[in-house]
């Protein structure tokens, strides 16, 4: 039907085997209901459009309710697009049990936002000396702009906003899913604070 689903991070947790301890993170992985199924006849590509988490209705915009109402589908402000993998119909769902132990998935999320940050949180500059009389601290430095090109060359890197941006976490290892609970056990970290939003599909790189 699909390659992944639409999920929200719960927090991270440990898990004991037989050898060792394992960090996870705990993902609250559907039910993702299909909302539309895009194909290469009317938008000239296929995909899968589904819905995660339910809104009240005033919370959405009058196109975003139109849009669902179309499809019989219940007002949800959460929607993406996965590649299609086989058949898929409108009003089915796609659950966790997609994804089994061992399996190997790809993490997509929003980084936790820093704010405006300086040159050694951001880039990891080392800085300069902090010993007294050193007047050279945290700052970035010379730039290397002069007479020419007169200007600063874009890509530098220097301060500025840190973090709130979409990452992927490639080849993470599934410990466990439920789905009784709709959890999924992922090993390591994924991006985002508790209760943010997340893609999970199966990993490209397996």
């Amino acid at each position: 039907m699909t390659n992944g689903l639409i999920g929200k991070k719960l927090g991270m947790t440990q898990v004991f085997d037989e050898t060792r301890l394992t960090p996870v993170t705990v993902i609250e992985a559907g039910p993702c209901r299909v909302v539309t199924v895009r194909t290469k006849e009317r938008d000239r590509y296929e995909a899968v459009q589904l819905s995660f988490g339910e809104v009240k209705e005033r919370k959405l915009s009058k196109s975003e309710l139109g849009h669902l109402k179309k499809n019989q589908a219940s007002p949800s402000r959460i929607l993406r697009e996965f590649k299609k993998d086989g058949e898929a119909t409108v009003g089915q769902f796609v659950t966790v049990e997609m994804f089994k132990k061992g399996d190997w998935v790809d993490v997509i999320g929003v980084s936790k936002g820093k704010g405006f940050q300086g040159v050694v949180k951001r880039h990891h500059y080392a800085g300069g000396p902090e010993s007294h009389g050193s007047m050279f601290h945290r700052a970035p430095g010379s730039i290397g702009a002069s007479s020419f090109p007169s200007r600063v060359w874009k890509g530098k890197t220097l301060p500025g906003h840190m973090g709130s941006e979409r990452v992927t976490v490639h080849r993470l290892k599934v410990v466990e899913s439920r789905l009784d609970e709709n959890l999924l056990f992922v090993r390591g970290a994924v991006p985002g604070a508790a209760n943010g939003i997340v893609v999970v599909r199966k990993s490209k790189k397996s």
